[in-house]
């Protein structure tokens, strides 16, 4: 699979540059119950710590969630989202991190104030489709807005990819309506969302398929279920598996890495890069 290019430019001009070299976003929850990594990092220095060990390690985008999406999370009100996120994001400014900032959410207000206060792409997993707003918001500041596939009500009967093309039709005919430039739009599969076990691993074969649509590609795979029930493996132990399934997705045609484990996906990801367009040339 040769890699689309694009050019993805964030709300400062800055582009976003996709194509062969995959882009790592770690992923940084400030969330007392996240399926991973809920409880960690809710203070302001240790999230602010993290993020800089995350950039370290190698990551290009830091993705700042305030409201956990696992089975069985309780919904989290805008001002308790924004209590969350904005203290970390003045953080994360005060911190000079040179990697840009992603808001995952779907609320078009906490994405409002997110953005004022830093963020420069927006990460929606209900692809607009909750509060399409939030496509508003983006037009507005002129940010990257990524779409996650998240089809309730999908019809299994039909083929899987098939309605997936559907779905995203309608959240980048919301995009468009809104004035969202269509080379600030990003598609994400949703792997583990109202999907079944093999569901993940068919999109995780058939990822060129979606890959043809024309837009880049975010995937979200980091110490999922589909590894734990695969392997019967809690989450500490999915890294391996993670990596193995990123590095996939990238022969598959994907851009954007969303992940916890950024030195393990980093690494693993050059091989793959390498294996499909070879090895940066030796010093002399």
């Amino acid at each position: 699979m040769i890699h689309h290019n694009f050019s993805l430019p964030l709300a400062d001009g800055t582009p976003l540059v996709l194509g062969p070299r995959p882009l790592v976003m770690g992923i940084l929850n400030v969330t007392p119950d996240s399926f991973s990594d809920g409880g960690h990092h809710t203070d302001v220095p240790a999230a602010v710590a993290h993020a800089q060990l995350m950039q370290a390690e190698g990551c290009d985008i830091i993705d700042v969630g305030g409201e956990s999406t696992r089975p069985g999370a309780e919904a989290v009100g805008v001002q308790a989202e924004l209590d969350r996120v904005l203290p970390v994001l003045d953080g994360l400014r005060e911190a000079a991190l040179a990697c840009p900032l992603s808001i995952d959410t779907y609320k078009a207000v906490v994405a409002d104030q997110a953005i004022q206060a830093g963020a420069g792409l927006i990460n929606d997993v209900h692809g607009f489709q909750r509060e399409p707003e939030i496509a508003d918001v983006a037009a507005l500041y002129g940010v990257p807005l990524v779409a996650m596939h998240w089809d309730t009500e999908r019809d299994s009967s039909k083929d899987l990819i098939w309605e997936m093309h559907r779905w995203f039709e309608r959240s980048i005919a919301i995009a468009l309506k809104a004035g969202v430039q269509p080379e600030r739009i990003v598609l994400d599969p949703g792997f583990g969302f109202a999907k079944s076990l093999p569901e993940n691993y068919e999109i995780l074969r058939r990822l060129p398929e979606l890959a043809d649509l024309g837009f880049p590609l975010l995937v979200g795979m980091s110490r999922k279920s589909m590894f734990g029930k695969l392997l019967d493996a809690p989450v500490e132990q999915r890294v391996h598996a993670s990596v193995a399934a990123a590095a996939l997705a990238y022969a598959g045609g994907a851009h954007i890495f969303r992940v916890h484990d950024v030195r393990a996906s980093h690494d693993g990801l050059k091989v793959a890069q390498a294996s499909l367009y070879g090895p940066p040339p030796e010093e002399a």
